[in-house]
């Protein structure tokens, strides 16, 4: 079955809007584990806008699934608090200062030697990578070149077409997983999937090992209580 990694920025966000520690970002993430999350994903930015770097070494001592910190690895502070921290696995994503929210994947053809590097000073830590990409079969092949574990499919553009027509809307990333899978890439997902859309997604994706949900998911549990929401979301990937 498909991992449920819990992207809890959101919490951080809701926590530095008045200061203090209310709600306690650790607290909820060893509630998203007790729950049945399979992992706590953080994507702390240059700002700390919402996870701050001292909540990473927070989260390192408290988190007893899988760790996932995502970022952007062209910040010397983003690869020190990695190597520092040494969580399970590390995601690589082509942000730029003040970005919102991460909207591409990388160019793994033009980047191909700086994803060499970076993916082996992560590897040779003992970190396994993922990195981010669109559903390009040209991307993910380039991808299977730089050392990669694994690769992330950026999903905004499937959940943005699912309601139109959702067959259209998988069918490249159908096409960038078999790619994957012929080249040994681990296969992971993420960015706007929620409960209309993830369960489809999870049936024809061709060997998806994890998803990472923030933004739909705190979102739903303002409605249907946090346990309940990640109980929700484990159903739509029991498939």
């Amino acid at each position: 079955m498909t991992r449920l990694s819990v992207n809890i920025n959101k919490i951080a966000t809701l926590r530095n809007s008045r200061g203090g520690n209310n709600p306690d970002l650790v607290q909820v993430a060893k509630d998203c584990e007790r729950f049945g999350a399979q992992g706590i994903t953080v994507h702390p930015r240059p700002d700390e806008r919402h996870i701050r770097y001292a909540d990473v070494f927070d989260l390192k001592k408290n988190v007893t699934t899988e760790f996932n910190i995502e970022g952007n690895c062209q910040e010397q502070k983003f690869i020190d608090l990695v190597l520092a921290n040494k969580p399970e696995q590390v995601t690589l994503v082509p942000d730029v200062l003040g970005q919102i929210t991460s909207n591409h994947g990388w160019d793994t053809i033009t980047n191909q030697e700086y994803l060499k590097y970076m993916i082996a000073v992560f590897k040779n830590a003992g970190i396994r990578v993922s990195i981010f990409v669109d559903p390009i079969a040209e991307m993910v092949e380039a991808a299977a070149t730089t050392g990669t574990d694994r690769i992330e499919l950026y999903t905004e553009a499937y959940a943005h077409n699912y309601q139109a027509n959702r067959e259209a809307a998988i069918e490249p990333y159908v096409q960038a997983a078999e790619v994957a899978q012929k080249a040994g890439l681990g296969i992971n997902a993420g960015h706007d999937l929620d409960l209309q859309n993830l369960k489809y997604f999870a049936q024809n994706i061709p060997g998806l090992a994890e998803v990472s949900i923030g933004h739909a998911l705190i979102s739903d549990a303002l409605y249907y209580g946090l346990e309940n929401t990640i109980q929700m979301y484990l159903r739509q990937l029991a498939v």
